[in-house]
């Protein structure tokens, strides 16, 4: 069984993960994609976060109708602070009789330039199939990945690095751009604006009947 994992803050889980996801599967003949909250992200802060449950909560309604799709509590449930590489070497032992291929690591463009701050990031890209997806670079959780401190790595060497040159062994996925990010739903949300079909149905009645983000039917 070909299995990649796709992670983030999933706060919330929104159309476009669904939509990479499938045609990571489609495209690249993966059998189960594997979606994983983040407990607490090593190189970015998270803004308006409900709580982990909640994230894990809303994975689970999404992907219930879809059985390529997983949600896996695996970093969540290890707690403290979310590195890839635990993750990998946690699912490897976890599917080891099932595993036919490294497992594929999804992530967008937009990240590429500060994977090599990535914890072990040499040898994550030889352990796992490193898949880059097209990214627009409109949420403000993902768009600047690493917040430490420039002193803390000083000039970023891969500043201007693109998919085609990007220096780590690769493939990459032509899946459609989807202009919508978790923030901007956050926002909707909140300003009682329209969001409801940025999120699969199960998503919509979970934040309704939670009352997440400020959520209000007046």
């Amino acid at each position: 069984m070909k299995i990649a994992i796709l992670g983030g803050s999933y706060n919330p889980i929104h159309i476009g993960h669904l939509i990479l996801a499938d045609t990571v599967c489609k495209s690249l003949g993966y059998d189960k994609v594997l979606f994983i909250p983040t407990f607490i992200p090593p190189h970015k802060l998270m803004s308006d976060t409900v709580d982990a449950k909640h994230r894990l909560g809303m994975v689970q309604a999404a992907v219930k109708n879809d059985d390529r799709f997983i949600a896996e509590s695996c970093e969540i449930d290890r707690g403290g602070v979310s590195y890839t590489w635990d993750t990998i070497c946690f699912l490897e032992e976890k599917y080891k009789d099932q595993l036919t291929d490294k497992i594929g690591l999804i992530f967008g463009e937009d990240l590429m330039p500060d994977y090599d701050k990535w914890e072990k990031a040499k040898e994550l890209a030889e352990k796992a199939d490193l898949i880059i997806a097209c990214r627009d670079s409109d949420d403000e959780e993902n768009k600047n990945f690493c917040n430490l401190p420039t002193e803390k790595y000083g000039k970023n060497p891969m500043k201007n690095v693109t998919r085609e040159n990007f220096p780590f062994p690769h493939k990459t996925v032509q899946n459609p751009r989807i202009s919508v990010s978790s923030t901007e739903i956050r926002r909707k949300i909140a300003e009682g604006g329209a969001w409801r079909y940025l999120v699969s149905d199960g998503v919509f009645e979970y934040i309704k009947n939670g009352g997440l983000y400020g959520f209000s039917e007046v």
